[in-house]
């Protein structure tokens, strides 16, 4: 992601998912309900579920969905060894052609991280 992609992707984001919400039926809106309702600590913790997507979301090279869970992983304190466990995880079940979406996804990372011993 470009630098300062993560502050254009959220904004993007939330201008697509408005529009979205404009023309949306009862089926598309459950729909989100749903994605928004799993995410939420149960007898897995949000930190974990939110590794989980992440994980999946490589595995399927779904780059908005990577970013969308490397922001959450930030949000849930996620660490730099857990992310890189995971990211392991995704790599090995996804392959070699992942490894461009794992760029990426670090580079995302990176991005927040310096962002927080920005603001500390």
């Amino acid at each position: 992601m470009p630098k300062g992609g993560i502050e254009k992707f959220k904004a993007e984001r939330e201008k697509l998912n408005q529009l979205v919400m404009k023309y949306a039926g009862r089926e598309i809106k459950r729909f989100y309900s749903i994605d928004a309702q799993v995410y939420q600590d149960g007898a897995l913790p949000a930190k974990t579920k939110e590794l989980l997507g992440l994980v999946a979301s490589l595995v399927l090279r779904c780059d908005d969905c990577i970013s969308y869970h490397i922001i959450q992983c930030h949000e849930n304190s996620v660490s730099d060894e857990e992310l890189e466990e995971a990211l392991s995880i995704a790599v090995v079940v996804g392959g070699s052609i992942t490894i461009p979406h794992l760029r990426r996804a670090l580079q995302s990372w990176d991005e927040l991280r310096k962002t927080e011993s920005l603001g500390s």
